[in-house]
């Protein structure tokens, strides 16, 4: 599936029947975060996913999961704990971070992710 395009820059919502597309079938960088709605990290890392989102509109796809929801996807992919975020390259796991992450941290890991496929 080509999703070269984010039309929409906010996070997509992903359920059981989207993953698989939005994330796994993706030829973009996708960066999922593994959350839920009681958590105060999550509510915490929200403005700074919604950022990326924004921001990044033309090279990354961003992606929440409510971990509530799916929790066997979450478990699929080993999530432990909340918030997890998870950066995905051709469907494939290429780095993972766990509690809060400030926004120019996050943002530096994700550039260099793109450009070292870039270069590849």
């Amino acid at each position: 599936m080509n999703t070269n395009s984010n039309s929409n820059p906010q996070p997509i919502t992903l359920t059981a029947e989207n993953f698989a597309p939005i994330v796994l079938q993706s030829d973009r960088l996708v960066l999922v975060d593994f959350w839920a709605s009681w958590c105060g990290p999550c509510r915490v890392m929200n403005p700074i996913v919604t950022d990326l989102a924004t921001e990044a509109a033309d090279w990354l796809t961003v992606a929440k999961l409510d971990v509530d929801e799916w929790g066997d996807l979450a478990s699929t992919h080993h999530v432990q704990a909340i918030p997890t975020l998870i950066a995905f390259q051709n469907g494939v796991e290429v780095q993972r971070w766990t509690g809060v992450v400030r926004l120019e941290p996050l943002r530096t890991a994700l550039t260099a992710l793109r450009d070292t496929v870039k270069a590849a």
